[in-house]
């Protein structure tokens, strides 16, 4: 099991700054993948923003990259998502997913789990 908590969402003006942090308890050495994703209002799916790996990969999402970064503290006990240049097409909540091996050590038996998430709203 994994719990994740989110923080750091509000309101911002645009062009303005956010750092949300995702904190991960449990069995964390399980993880394998740490992911942002978001759900725009009025949408139902999902949208992943930014992931890093186990291994310290990280990936964006075009319509981020070069504005927001991810990052994890040593322990990787804390991924967090800095938000730069903000625009109000960013106004979502932001959630924190985690993928996790399985008994088999593989990812097919793993699991995800995300967490609350945190409301960013970009406005002016």
């Amino acid at each position: 099991q994994v719990q994740l908590v989110e923080s750091g969402g509000g309101l911002a003006h645009p062009g303005g700054s956010l750092t949300l942090s995702c904190v991960v308890s449990g069995s964390t050495s399980s993880i394998y993948y740490t992911g942002w994703y978001r759900q725009v209002p009025g949408q139902e799916n999902l949208e992943l923003v930014a992931g890093i790996t186990r291994g310290g990969s990280k990936n964006y999402e075009d319509f981020v990259r070069g504005r927001f970064t991810i990052s994890s503290d040593d322990a990787k006990t804390t991924v967090y998502l800095q938000l730069n240049s903000l625009a109000p097409e960013d106004t979502a909540v932001y959630y924190c997913s985690v993928g996790t091996y399985g008994p088999s050590g593989t990812i097919r038996d793993g699991e995800d789990y995300r967490g609350e998430g945190t409301r960013v709203t970009v406005s002016s």
